[in-house]
C-alpha cells in the first residue's frame, strides 16, 4: 500500500512538473505572440508612413514645378522693372532740373529712354508679376485647403472643392498629355473628414494618371496583355446627388483597364499591379477604409480590359449618430 502511495505521489509530481513546463511554454509563446503583434503594428505604421511620404513626395514634386513657372517670370521680369523705373526716375529728375528753361535736355532724355515704350511695357510687366504672385498664392492656399490640418474633426465641407484642389496639386503630372474633364453636378455639402476624402481623391486620380502613362500596348494586368484604345488620354470626374440623401463621385479613365481575375483584389492590402518598388499597395486599401468605415459609404471598382477603369464612391450627406460618437476612435486609424 505504501509503495502504491509513493508511486502516486511520484506521478503527481511528474504531472505538476509537466503542467509547470506547459504553463511556461504557453507563457513564452504568449510573449512571443505579443512581441510579434507589436512588431506587426510597428511594420504597419512604417508602411503607412511610407505611403504618406510617397504621396507627399508626388505632391511636393508637382507643386515645385507649378510654383517654378510663376517664380521664373517674376524673377525674369524684375530686371526690366528695375530698368524702367530707373529710366522714369531719370526723366523726372531731368524735368525737375531743366523744365521749362532747358526743354532740349528733356527732349533728349525722353528720346534716350524711349518713354513711350516704357509706358507701354511697364504695365504689362506689372500685370505678369501680379499673375505670378496670385498663382503662387493660389497654390499655397490650395495646399492648405487640401490637407486642412487645422480641421481634423468631421465637419460639413464641399467635396467638389476638394477634387479641384487635388487636380491643382496634380496638374504637373497630367497637363502635358492627359485631358481631365470635370462634370460636376449640383450637390450639397456633406458631413465628412475632408482631409481624408482629399487623400482618397489623390490616390484614385494618381492611379488613373499612372494607368494612362503606361507606354501604349505595354500594360499588363494579372499576366494579361492589355492595350489602351487609340486616342486622347482622358480622365473624367463626375459628381451627382442621389435620391437616398447621398452623393456619388466617379473617377474614370480610358487606360488599359484591369483584368477580370484581379479586379476583385484591388482593395486588398499590399496588392498592386505596379512595378516592384513603386508604391506600397496600400493606397486603395486605405481609401476603402476611409470611405466605408469612417464615412459609412461605399467604393466600388469596375473595369473593362482595353477600355478603362471606373471608381465610384457613394457617401451619405449626413453621418449616422454613431459615426459622430465614434469619431475620435475612428479618425487615427486612417491617417496616412
Amino acid at each position: 500500500m505504501t509503495d502504491r502511495i509513493e508511486e502516486l505521489e511520484d506521478r503527481n509530481r511528474e504531472l505538476e512538473q509537466k503542467v509547470a513546463q506547459l504553463t511556461q511554454q504557453v507563457t513564452d509563446q504568449d510573449k512571443q505572440l505579443q512581441d510579434s503583434l507589436q512588431e506587426l503594428h510597428r511594420l504597419q505604421q512604417h508602411l503607412l508612413q511610407m505611403e504618406k511620404m510617397s504621396m507627399l513626395g508626388q505632391m511636393v514634386s508637382g507643386i515645385s514645378h507649378e510654383i517654378n513657372n510663376p517664380i521664373n517670370f517674376i524673377y525674369g521680369n524684375l530686371p526690366y522693372v528695375q530698368e524702367h523705373v530707373e529710366d522714369l526716375f531719370r526723366v523726372l529728375e531731368t524735368y525737375q532740373e531743366g523744365y521749362p528753361d532747358n526743354a532740349e535736355a528733356v527732349e533728349e532724355i525722353l528720346e534716350e529712354v524711349e518713354l513711350d515704350y516704357v509706358l507701354e511695357d511697364l504695365p504689362r510687366i506689372m500685370g505678369s508679376l501680379k499673375v505670378g504672385a496670385e498663382r503662387i498664392r493660389d497654390l499655397v492656399l490650395t495646399l492648405r485647403n487640401f490637407y486642412r490640418l487645422d480641421e481634423p474633426d468631421m465637419k460639413v465641407a464641399d467635396i467638389q472643392e476638394g477634387l479641384e484642389s487635388t487636380l491643382v496639386l496634380l496638374n504637373n503630372r497630367y497637363k502635358q498629355n492627359i485631358e481631365v474633364v470635370c462634370e460636376f453636378g449640383k450637390i450639397p455639402k456633406i458631413e465628412c473628414y475632408i482631409n481624408q476624402l482629399n487623400q482618397v481623391f489623390m490616390n484614385l486620380i494618381n492611379n488613373a494618371i499612372d494607368a494612362l502613362e503606361e507606354p501604349d500596348n505595354s500594360a499588363t494586368s494579372g499576366g494579361e496583355k492589355l492595350e489602351r484604345k487609340p486616342g486622347k488620354r482622358k480622365i473624367i470626374i463626375t459628381t451627382e446627388a442621389l435620391e437616398n440623401n447621398q452623393v456619388a463621385i466617379t473617377i474614370s479613365d480610358n487606360g488599359p483597364g484591369i483584368a477580370p481575375d484581379i479586379e476583385t483584389r484591388v482593395f486588398e492590402p499590399f496588392f498592386t499591379t505596379k512595378a516592384m518598388g513603386v508604391g506600397t499597395g496600400l493606397g486603395l486599401s486605405i481609401s476603402k477604409k476611409i470611405i466605408e468605415e469612417n464615412h459609412h459609404g461605399k467604393i466600388v471598382c469596375t473595369s473593362k480590359p482595353n477600355e478603362g477603369s471606373t471608381f465610384r464612391i457613394e457617401l451619405p450627406v449626413s453621418q449616422p449618430k454613431e459615426a459622430e460618437d465614434g469619431a475620435e476612435s475612428d479618425k487615427p486609424a486612417v491617417q496616412v
